[in-house]
């Protein structure tokens, strides 16, 4: 009897952008960055993949495996291989050694590994970021897709401050572009299922995602010193390590939920102006 092969899970390719949207996105992007630095963030450029041994730091592909992507580099001892069907088989591949990541603000915590900062530190970054999601949606839900991250590192009091600061400039900025955003806690992989973090969590949410309809395009968190502790980053003067939180921001979900509120991306550039010079 001859059986079917299992079906091949393809990751599709996020389309280009065209004008438009390209000035739409990077004009988002300008409003979110113009909020950290109206706030003190200095502005830093991580890489787009990291070694595995880094990723592997922050429990990725423990809390995270149904995310991970990763890269290596094809196997040429037996000569050049050749994709058939639109894939490399697993022999083609050589020793995978990199890691995408799926969330932006880890470079900020690998910039400071085993570093003291002075003071209370904010710093914002954006970044490609890959997901093997179960299903994807042209903008909503993509495997490659841009992430802004406004990043605090250092006392308790400094995170929540920022993040709260965050969240009424996200809430002030979805009401002036007549979103409707609504404030939904959600839970993070990033804590375990047991032990005292989790319990933490349980009791005081540590994710807030911000919902236009069913699709999250922007989220503040509060990490505790769970990255602080795995990068051992301390605070000048302060025992232990800092505490970390980070307000995100998914460039392509903005584009796609603005650019059906205003029937194109031209139009909705236009709001999107109006919006941020009403709030600035």
């Amino acid at each position: 009897m001859t059986t079917n092969p299992a079906p091949v899970t393809r990751i599709p390719a996020p389309a280009v952008l065209d004008p438009d949207q390209t000035d739409l996105l990077r004009a988002l992007d300008g409003v979110f960055t113009g909020w950290g630095r109206a706030a003190g963030a200095r502005e830093i450029l991580p890489p787009p993949l990291y070694p595995v041994s880094d990723l592997e730091k922050f429990d990725v592909y423990r809390n995270f495996p149904h995310l991970a992507l990763v890269a290596a580099p094809l196997e040429l001892a037996g000569g050049a291989p050749a994709p058939a069907d639109g894939r490399f088989a697993p022999c083609d591949v050589g020793e995978v050694r990199l890691g995408l990541p799926h969330a932006a603000c880890f470079g900020a915590y690998l910039y400071y590994e085993d570093t003291e900062l002075p003071e209370d530190t904010l710093v914002t970054l954006v970044n490609r970021c890959f997901r093997n999601e179960d299903h994807y949606e042209p903008l909503r839900r993509l495997a490659a897709f841009q992430m802004r991250e406004v990043v605090a590192l250092g006392s308790y009091e400094h995170t929540q401050r920022t993040l709260a600061d965050f969240t009424e400039r996200i809430t002030a900025f979805g009401a002036a572009l007549g979103l409707g955003l609504e404030r939904v806690a959600a839970s993070d992989p990033f804590f375990e299922s047991g032990g005292a973090r989790a319990m933490m969590s349980r009791l005081s949410p540590v994710k807030y995602e911000f919902q236009a309809g069913d699709l999250a395009i922007a989220s503040v968190n509060t990490h505790r010193n769970f990255f602080g502790e795995r990068c051992r980053i301390r605070l000048a003067g302060e025992p232990g390590h800092v505490f970390t939180g980070c307000a995100a921001f998914g460039l392509e979900r903005w584009l796609a939920v603005l650019t059906e509120r205003f029937g194109g991306a031209a139009p909705a550039l236009e709001a999107v102006s109006d919006a941020a010079a009403g709030a600035a």
